[in-house]
């Protein structure tokens, strides 16, 4: 291992890439790191979730059910991430499933009104997401949140890797195609600090992400050739779903 493959600043790099939390303004130069940063997303996804799961936890204790608790983590998420990640489900579904060849599917993807595919994707993940925390709230507690996040931002890098860039140009391409060694750390990261969490349920929610990741993964690459910003964040989401569906059924 280079000493130049981690550095502490790529941490603020992961935060920039993935939230819309209120950072310093990186030089130029900073972005040209960004495929060896993808180490760090899942702290990117950490520092959304940690909030999340505060309010969650204030919520429960002054008595409120578990549906509000669970509403209001999911909100909080939305507004730090910018809904980057839905909104990339919601393009993946329309451009997917909308075109006929790859050119029109991306171009559906690219356009920024949403269509009927798009519409029902987001209904149906945020009342999966919503209804799955109510139940893991009851069971769990508010903390496994934090390793849903985590684990699900591990997922984003191994697609990045394995897949090619479905166009030439847009955040992916811009990102870059990181190496194995950010790729491993992440889903190392992730798992370790998952197991405080929710213990060896982390590795039945890790291979249900990997597994939803790398069915999303498949269709991208059949449909468009690769992939592209909007199938990583849907991939976030899909992961996400998957995780929180084990979970659900590992605690009950």
């Amino acid at each position: 291992m280079q000493k130049n493959d981690i550095q502490a600043k790529d941490i603020l790099l992961a935060l920039v890439l993935l939230t819309r939390l209120p950072l310093p303004h990186l030089p130029p130069e900073a972005f040209q790191r960004q495929a060896k940063a993808v180490w760090a997303f899942p702290l990117a996804g950490l520092a959304v979730a940690l909030p999340a799961a505060l309010l969650a936890a204030l919520a429960l204790a002054a008595g409120l059910p578990e549906t509000v608790a669970a509403g209001l983590a999911l909100a909080v998420q939305v507004m730090l991430t910018g809904a980057m990640h839905e909104d990339g489900l919601a393009d993946t579904a329309d451009g997917l499933w909308g075109g006929f060849s790859r050119e029109r599917r991306l171009d559906i993807m690219k356009d920024s009104r949403i269509g009927a595919y798009g519409v029902i994707a987001l209904i149906l993940g945020f009342s999966l997401r919503w209804s799955a925390l109510t139940a893991l709230f009851a069971v769990a507690g508010v903390w496994p949140l934090l390793a849903l996040a985590m684990l699900s931002r591990a997922v984003m890098p191994a697609l990045m890797a394995v897949l090619p860039n479905a166009r030439s140009a847009g955040l992916s391409q811009t990102v870059g195609r990181p190496r194995a060694l950010p790729c491993l750390l992440a889903a190392g990261l992730a798992l370790v600090l998952s197991l405080p969490l929710i213990g060896s349920a982390a590795f039945g929610a890790a291979l249900a992400m990997g597994a939803a990741a790398a069915g999303l993964g498949a269709l991208a690459k059949a449909k468009i050739g690769g992939q592209t910003g909007d199938i990583l964040g849907a991939s976030q989401q899909a992961a996400e779903i998957g995780g929180l569906l084990i979970l659900v059924a590992i605690c009950s």
